[in-house]
C-alpha cells in the first residue's frame, strides 16, 4: 500500500507501472491511495522492489503485506 504526494496520483501510477516486480497497480480511496500486487521470487527481491517505489520523489509512505496460500 502506498501514499503519494497530492496532486502526483497520475505520475505516480505510470511509474509504478513499469517497476519490474509490480504485476498490478490500483488507485484506491481511504488511507491509501494506490494497492500494488508483486510477484517475486523471494524475499530480497521484495526488499530490493520496495526499495525502488520508496525511491520514488513523489511516494510518502508504504506499508507491505505479504499474503499466504491456504
Amino acid at each position: 500500500m502506498i501514499n503519494v504526494l497530492p496532486g502526483y496520483e497520475k505520475a505516480a501510477y505510470r511509474e509504478l507501472k513499469i517497476i519490474e516486480g509490480i504485476k498490478e497497480v490500483y488507485h484506491v480511496f481511504g488511507g491509501y491511495d494506490f494497492v500494488v500486487i508483486m510477484d517475486v521470487k523471494n524475499l530480497s527481491v521484495l526488499n530490493s522492489v520496495v526499495d525502488r517505489i520508496r525511491e520514488s520523489e513523489t511516494v510518502t509512505a508504504t506499508q507491505t503485506i505479504i499474503g499466504a496460500e491456504l
